[in-house]
C-alpha cells in the first residue's frame, strides 16, 4: 500500500520530525509512506471570512495539485465522524481489498481546508472535536496508521 500524507506548512519542531520518522519507519514492513509538505499562506489573525476562505483556496490548490486521480483521499476535518481505531484499521483493510492501494491523507492549515478538497476527498475523518496544531496532527495521524496495520496484522499494541 503507498500512503501519502499532504500537510499545509513546513514542520519545524524536531521533537515532532524525530516521532514522525520513528513512525514512518515503523510503518515501512506494511506500506510505504511519503509526506509532502505544501508551502502555507500567510494569515493574520484577523482575517475576514472572505479573506479566510482565499487562504484556504491557495492552500487548498497546492494540496489537491499533490494528488493523482487514482488516490482514495481522506480529508481530516474537525467536523467529519470520529472512527474508532478499529474502525479506521477496517477502512484501511477494505481498500487493499479492493485495490485502492494508493490513499492521501490531507491534513489542512491553521484554518482548514477549502471546500475544493472536501469535494474531491473520498471520505472525510476527525481525530476528535478539539483543535490540534496542523503540525501535531501529522504525528497523530501517522501513528494511528501504524496503529491500523497492527490491528489488521493481529500483532499486540498498546490499547
Amino acid at each position: 500500500m503507498n500512503i501519502t500524507i499532504l500537510s499545509v506548512g513546513k514542520l519545524k519542531e524536531k521533537y515532532l520530525k524525530l516521532g514522525i520518522e520513528e513512525y514512518v519507519k515503523r510503518l515501512s514492513s506494511y506500506a510505504k509512506v511519503e509526506i509532502v509538505e505544501v508551502p502555507d499562506e500567510k494569515a493574520p489573525e484577523n482575517l475576514s471570512p472572505k479573506e479566510e476562505e482565499m487562504v484556504k483556496f491557495k492552500e487548498g490548490e497546492r494540496l489537491l495539485a499533490k494528488v493523482k486521480d487514482e488516490d482514495y483521499v481522506i480529508a481530516l476535518a474537525i467536523e467529519a465522524q470520529m472512527p474508532s481505531s478499529e474502525k479506521l484499521a477496517a477502512k484501511l483493510d477494505q481498500l487493499a481489498t479492493y485495490g485502492k492501494s494508493k490513499i492521501s491523507f490531507i491534513i489542512g492549515g491553521s484554518l482548514g481546508l477549502s471546500s475544493e478538497v472536501m469535494q474531491r476527498a473520498d471520505e472525510a475523518i476527525s481525530f476528535s472535536r478539539m483543535t490540534f496544531p496542523h503540525q501535531l496532527m501529522r504525528l497523530i495521524l501517522v501513528e494511528q496508521i501504524y496503529r491500523a496495520f497492527r490491528i489488521i496484522r493481529g500483532e499486540p499494541y498498546h490499547k
